[in-house]
């Protein structure tokens, strides 16, 4: 819809402002994710898919007899564990969806964001923003009853025998990073000011898990940006002034 102005020109209406942002936030993003998409079907995101499955599959045994008692020894961390069978446990504690949430939420976040993540990033660095950020959110965990709940970050000792497993530390962390790679800076701010919210409003240990773990995806993506392309450009430096040493030997050898 159409608005006239006093001048008597013709202003875009309400509806073609919001199509404009949205393709200045997403456009980028979305070209590239459909034409992958389109191209490829599911071969476009295998690590998506094979996440998604690993959820579902925890979810699935993790209900059955003697199945809770597997998954708890494969893949649930708690701060109250040894740090090494922590850090052990901490991979595929990412793939154990929590008993107390709906799992087809769980599937649903892990195959798109996870998806978008492989296309925009690589399959190298989604794992590593996944792994790390889960990986400093277990270690909080342990910090934070440390330092006891007297402290503005502690929490009471019997937090570190809860359960502190799946995936949406990872799934944040994904979030933001993707954001910060398009320069979709409202997505990126409405994730970060969604988990302050969360954080604020119920106090617990996964909300403050997820700022650490938004934090950590920011320190990754600023790094990746001004040092993603540094060692590919010297190596390549070093090839070519290598290329033009050897060119200078074989012309003054008489």
């Amino acid at each position: 819809m159409k608005q006239n102005t006093h001048a008597g020109g013709v202003r875009p209406g309400l509806g073609a402002v919001f199509r404009r942002a949205a393709v200045a936030e997403w456009g980028a993003l979305f070209g590239a994710v459909k034409e992958r998409v389109v191209r490829r079907k599911f071969a476009a995101v295998p690590l998506a898919t094979a996440a998604t499955a690993l959820v579902l599959l925890f979810s699935i045994v993790q209900h059955l007899p003697g199945g809770a008692r597997f998954v708890s020894d494969i893949g649930v961390v708690k701060a109250a564990l040894p740090l090494d069978v922590s850090l052990l446990r901490t991979p595929l504690s990412l793939y154990v969806p929590a008993l107390d949430l709906p799992v087809w939420g769980a599937l649903a976040q892990v195959f798109l964001v996870f998806g978008v993540a492989e296309i925009v990033l690589g399959r190298r660095l989604t794992l590593v923003v996944a792994y790390v950020c889960t990986l400093a959110g277990t270690l909080f965990a342990r910090i934070a009853v440390a330092l006891g709940p007297h402290h503005l970050l502690g929490f009471p000792r019997w937090v570190a025998h809860v359960r502190d497993t799946g995936p949406s530390a990872a799934v944040v962390a994904l979030a933001v990073v993707v954001a910060f790679r398009c320069r979709a800076w409202w997505t990126g701010g409405a994730v970060v000011a969604a988990m302050v919210v969360e954080a604020t409003l119920l106090p617990n240990l996964a909300g403050l898990e997820h700022l650490v773990a938004i934090s950590t995806a920011v320190l990754i993506a600023v790094w990746v940006e001004v040092f993603g392309d540094y060692w590919p450009r010297v190596l390549s430096g070093v090839g070519a002034a290598a290329s033009v040493a050897q060119g200078g030997a074989r012309a003054v050898t008489p």
